[in-house]
């Protein structure tokens, strides 16, 4: 017991002092670690719909999307600059509080995620992946062209000039200097959304004992059985897909402020296959593994920035650094599933077998 206390002290006074360690070599080092938390609230999020329920979600990126573009528009000025009724009633803008935005982003994704699960709740398998990846598509495509005839998302131009986040008046878009101790502004970014992944790890833990957890776990393992036990398995699935989107909505919201500009082009099918690839190397359905996906798959790409570098020098520039670097990921990711087939962390419950020890 002791132990256990000792290692998750050690684990939190680590996490809360590597972006200080970070920041000392560069900011690009800590935005790496901002932005592997997003991912975490994502692979988390994601990992609700295919852990969980066992609904594969490869549309995912558009609750992402749902969230960033609703705090782009609640923090920036663009709705005032394109709307004269608007302007009217806000002539200084719609500066959005940061406890506003987190649950109106909770929600709004929560509806986006329903919408979704309506038509497709006797979808499975291969269709559920193609129909929820269309509907990925379109949320993007929808982006790209709701700027004509009337300018709401600014097309393929995205959003910019959006508000950073305020907490109790300190604006993490600036510099904090603190006995003596300059605190650069993604740091303070890497303290809000560490406490987002907390507060949503205890959220998982707690839906996954839950009635609810295990409805959804039922499903999972067979759903002509959890129907005949009596489970409303269309409010389930319902449930899990909502649920699923609002971590995304959030993480959306949080990754528009911390930009400070959202385009289209950051919602594509890609980022939906990655975090899908997060969830499934790191373990279905295991908190643990999920995180360490998440963390390893988006720090990963960065870190090979300085592989394929030298790589392209060495064939004198015939090879793009981009594509080395994808090549690079698709073989890292080919040796983990060999070697380590169920993922890196697999839930020791998941899959379990069925012969009795003698």
């Amino acid at each position: 017991m002791k132990n256990t206390k000792t290692n998750w002290i050690i684990g939190a006074v680590a996490l809360l002092v590597l972006p200080l360690i970070l920041q000392s070599f560069g900011n690009a080092w800590v935005r790496i670690a901002d932005l592997a938390l997003l991912y975490v609230l994502l692979a988390l999020g994601l990992n609700i719909v295919v852990g969980y329920a066992g609904l594969l979600d490869l549309g995912y990126v558009a609750f992402y999307a749902v969230g960033a573009y609703l705090f782009a528009l609640m923090a920036s000025p663009h709705l005032a600059d394109n709307f004269a009724a608007f302007a009217a009633m806000f002539p200084n803008g719609l500066h959005t509080s940061l406890w506003l935005v987190i649950p109106v982003a909770a929600l709004l994704a929560a509806f986006c995620g329903a919408l979704l699960g309506a038509p497709t709740l006797k979808l499975r398998g291969d269709y559920l992946a193609i129909v929820t990846l269309g509907f990925g598509e379109i949320i993007r495509i929808f982006l790209n062209n709701l700027d004509h005839p009337v300018n709401l998302t600014n097309g393929p131009k995205g959003l910019g000039q959006i508000d950073s986040v305020k907490i109790f008046g300190l604006d993490l878009g600036k510099r904090l200097e603190l006995f003596g101790f300059d605190i650069n502004s993604v740091t303070l970014y890497y303290y809000l959304f560490l406490v987002l992944v907390v507060v949503s790890i205890v959220i998982c833990y707690r839906l996954q004992d839950s009635r609810i957890g295990r409805a959804w776990m039922a499903i999972r393992e067979d759903e002509i059985a959890a129907k005949a036990m009596g489970i409303n398995t269309r409010n389930m699935k319902l449930l899990a897909f909502g649920m699923g989107a609002s971590f995304g909505g959030v993480s959306g919201a949080m990754f528009g402020a911390f930009q400070g500009f959202v385009s289209p082009e950051s919602f594509s099918l890609m980022e939906s296959v990655m975090i899908v690839a997060m969830v499934v190397l790191g373990g279905i359905g295991h908190i643990p593994g999920v995180i360490l996906g998440a963390v390893l798959l988006s720090a990963l790409p960065e870190v090979l920035r300085y592989v394929a570098g030298p790589l392209q020098a060495m064939t004198d520039g015939r090879l793009d650094s981009a594509i080395l670097r994808q090549l690079l990921i698709a073989l890292a990711m080919i040796i983990i599933m060999l070697m380590r087939p169920r993922g890196l962390w697999p839930s020791p419950e998941h899959g379990k077998s069925l012969t009795q020890k003698t």
